[in-house]
């Protein structure tokens, strides 16, 4: 193996939305999808944990594509490489699984294929395969991220140094992005229009403003997507009332669900997190941090062997 030869990608994990901001808000947290990679004879994936263990092993694996038909679009073929895929992003539970692989993938293919994309370019690469860009981009550029994909443009800004965490509660059944999205109206009337853009508005300028009430008010009052998915998470509402009865300033659907997002001002977050692990305890409870960085590439540096 010669220098150069081997890379580390990490991706972190995202909620979307954060109530009102259908398709168009997102948030980067602690959780990670690393790939560790190196140049090989033939394509092969493989990874330690329990949930990845029955993906593809080949070429065929979603990262892998991914990877390959970014770098085709280039006219680079891709030389084929071994792939370690470790994460703590659980799969189809509204934590943005998917959205970390695409952004891993189009990483890879640029790190190999030596493409030299810019972040933007990335981005909409990532945007184009997921069909918004709430979820690549707090991905990839990390921090509270605010966008909008149309004309086969992105515009987004990020923002960072935000007074608030998480705590995320995952129920144990899945929630495929399809069967949520079905449940939701093909249109909304004006009217329904201009409140639910306006109460996104109003979220994002509370949240920069820090006016936790206001922000929480807001998570509440969206009417793009919460008040058609609730029903489908059985325990969305206890959860909710219960978690701003100890310390949660606002409680949303993580992207499509079913995970519930709890915000909190920093140093109640602890408590928070303690009070619903023992009120939910067949749930997963995680206390989450933003993650400001984004995702990274590394060569690992080796002496030819």
């Amino acid at each position: 193996m010669t220098l150069h030869d081997r890379f580390l990608i990490k991706v972190p994990a995202s909620t979307a939305n954060l109530g009102p901001g259908f398709d168009s808000i997102g948030l980067a947290l602690n959780l990670y999808l690393t790939l560790e990679i190196e140049k090989h004879d033939q394509w092969e994936c493989y990874s330690s944990c329990e949930e990845l263990k029955d993906l593809p092993t080949d070429e065929s694996h979603f990262i892998c594509q991914v990877a390959i038909k970014t770098a085709a679009q280039y006219g680079i073929e891709l030389p084929p490489c071994k792939i370690k895929v470790i994460s703590d992003i659980p799969l189809a539970r509204g934590l943005g699984s998917s959205a970390a692989a695409i952004v891993a993938g189009i990483e890879l293919a640029d790190a190999v294929g030596r493409l030299q994309l810019t972040r933007d370019e990335k981005l909409l690469l990532a945007t184009k395969l997921e069909g918004h860009p709430d979820n690549v981009g707090a991905s990839l550029y990390g921090g509270l991220v605010v966008g909008c994909y149309q004309q086969n443009e992105v515009d987004m800004l990020s923002f960072t140094n935000l007074p608030f965490e998480t705590v995320v509660v995952i129920p144990k059944e899945i929630l495929l992005t399809k069967e949520s999205r079905d449940v939701l109206p093909d249109a909304y009337s004006r009217k329904k229009a201009i409140q639910a853009s306006s109460t996104a508005n109003l979220l994002i300028a509370a949240l920069l403003n820090q006016n936790w009430s206001l922000a929480g008010k807001m998570m509440e009052q969206d009417c793009f997507h919460q008040p058609y998915r609730e029903p489908l998470i059985h325990s969305y509402n206890d959860i909710e009332t219960f978690a701003k009865r100890n310390g949660a300033f606002g409680v949303a659907l993580s992207g499509a669900g079913p995970t519930v997002i709890c915000f909190s001002e920093k140093g109640k977050v602890q408590n928070l997190k303690q009070a619903l692990d023992m009120e939910f305890p067949d749930m997963t409870v995680k206390q989450l941090s933003i993650d400001y960085s984004g995702s990274s590439v590394n060569e690992v540096k080796e002496l030819a062997k």
